[in-house]
């Protein structure tokens, strides 16, 4: 059995932002972008962009009653590579995470669905 998960005003027909797989302890979510509350992308900076990504994440975690400390992996897949793209995602990283930050990947693909978009993340979490 799946629960969908959707932080509060995030809920879109035929798209949940997360499921727990009732019985297994895990969650996985969907792609999270840098998006505003009314989805338009946060093209004010790259790190800005990277902070709602993080913090979108957050929400959904939040929503399933999890946190940063639940997540097991994480996947980030980043267009228009930069090396400042990676330093960027580990900077705000290190504000979710202490040092014992879970395995991640990450993947350089040609776009995302909006070209003002550079990062999407996705994770798998333990619900204990």
């Amino acid at each position: 059995m799946l629960k969908a998960v959707n932080a509060p005003g995030t809920e879109w027909p035929g798209l949940s932002q997360g499921v727990v797989m009732k019985g297994s302890g895990v969650f996985v979510s969907t792609g999270h972008v840098g998006t505003d509350a009314s989805g338009e992308p946060i093209v004010s900076s790259l790190e800005d962009q990277v902070v709602a990504v993080f913090e979108n994440l957050k929400a959904t975690l939040a929503a399933a009653d999890l946190d940063y400390s639940h997540v097991a992996r994480m996947t980030c897949f980043v267009s228009n590579f930069e090396p400042e793209t990676l330093a960027a995602i580990r900077k705000v990283r290190a504000n979710y995470w202490n040092q014992e930050c879970p395995p991640s990947s990450v993947m350089v693909q040609a776009a995302l669905y909006d070209p003002r978009l550079v990062l999407e993340a996705e994770v798998i979490a333990v619900v204990p």
